[in-house]
């Protein structure tokens, strides 16, 4: 059980959970980084105390310093801090909750000092599953996914005695915003029509990302890595009411489903207290007043992002890492207004087909696959 974290990306939703989480539970706070919200960070600092605050982004580092001349918390700017709050003595667990591939490496350095890793960034496993899990099987070090549907697949299989038990994951996911249209009327949606999501309050890039399912995509991917199973044992099924978060079939037919409310705290408070489980304030799930359970298909002609990472997986190599980075920069182009909808898509297939794929890559080579795959995406 988590006495001390560390959280990366803490004024984003997932770290703002978070923090509401270790209030309740009474939890240290040894770090808190960022990018640029100085204002949020001062509030958080304030309030948790922690030893460490650092914001990447330089200028924002120096406002915050002056801010908080006043406490005793060391401010740090730049990604050297970041690499610092992920390996910080205090903290035994390190909360990875900040976006796209920047959490890679601090991400590797806290399972060098064999803290719990509680993961929220997909993109860890996306880009680099097998160098990830071979480090940590090496060090000793716990991976606790921290997303919905990892998390129940994690719940489900703790009583599972061998893995080769397994038939398939069942991924859900509520289909977005955009579920049942077709792909023309799909490619007439506007940014402000994909960040309404029908279900979950989350940060811009992984809202576009569920309305596209890129963000099931990547979640295929990161099943895959951390379950160490073939693309043919992991589904995806659209379920619109976000209660059932994921299943894990068994060979012997039985098929194990976490429920819950569609609140992040669950799997978050999961992740601070595994193997125990604690009390929770937040209400619970009422099976007699939550709607029908639904389960369709995805279409992925409509949807052809999901189709694009499945193929990214079953490829392997950095062919992930090519993938991801491409649909980083086309979804901060489409938050730009820059290009539309259909054109993220459209960007990633251009990235994959023209970036060369290395198989059992280096940590090198795939960082230079994602820089790559960017430059195809800008057109340099």
């Amino acid at each position: 059980m988590s006495k001390t974290i560390s959280i990366l990306g803490s004024t984003g939703s997932i770290g703002r959970q978070t923090l509401d989480v270790a209030e309740q539970m009474g939890l240290q706070v040894a770090a808190l980084t960022a990018h640029a919200n100085v204002e949020r960070m001062e509030e958080q600092v304030r309030q948790f105390k922690p030893r460490l605050a650092v914001l990447t982004d330089e200028a924002a580092a120096k406002d915050l310093t002056v801010r908080l001349a006043d406490t005793e918390t060391k401010v740090i700017g730049g990604f050297d801090g970041l690499m610092e709050a992920a390996v910080i003595s205090e903290a035994d667990t390190v909360v990875t909750a900040v976006v796209g591939m920047v959490g890679l490496r601090p991400t590797l350095a806290a399972i060098g000092e064999k803290k719990r890793i509680a993961l929220a960034n997909k993109e860890t496993l996306v880009c680099a599953g097998e160098l990830v899990m071979d480090a940590a099987d090496a060090a000793g070090a716990e991976i606790v996914p921290v997303d919905s549907e990892h998390s129940a697949i994690f719940q489900c299989v703790q009583g599972c005695s061998d893995r080769r038990e397994i038939k398939r994951l069942i991924l859900t996911c509520s289909g977005g915003p955009f579920y049942g249209m077709t792909y023309d009327e799909v490619g007439k949606m506007t940014k402000a029509d994909a960040l309404k999501h029908p279900n979950w309050k989350m940060g811009p890039k992984i809202t576009v990302d569920c309305a596209t399912l890129m963000n099931k995509g990547l979640e295929v991917i990161e099943a895959m890595r951390l379950y160490r199973l073939p693309l043919e044992q992991v589904d995806v099924v659209i379920h619109r009411q976000s209660i059932v978060h994921s299943l894990v079939e068994y060979h012997d037919g039985a098929v194990l489903a976490q429920l819950g409310t569609p609140d992040m705290r669950l799997p978050i408070r999961y992740a601070m207290t595994y193997p125990e489980r604690g009390m929770n304030p937040a209400e619970p799930l009422d099976l007699l007043t939550c709607p029908p359970l639904t389960f369709a298909a995805p279409d992925r002609d409509a949807f052809p992002c999901l189709r694009l990472a499945e193929e990214a997986a079953t490829e392997g190599g950095s062919a992930c890492a090519i993938l991801n980075g491409a649909n980083e920069e086309a979804v901060r182009l489409f938050l730009a207004d820059k290009i539309g909808f259909h054109d993220i898509p459209r960007l990633v297939a251009e990235a994959r087909a023209k970036v060369p794929v290395v198989h059992r890559p280096t940590l090198e080579e795939i960082l230079e696959a994602d820089r790559a795959a960017r430059q195809v995406v800008l057109g340099d």
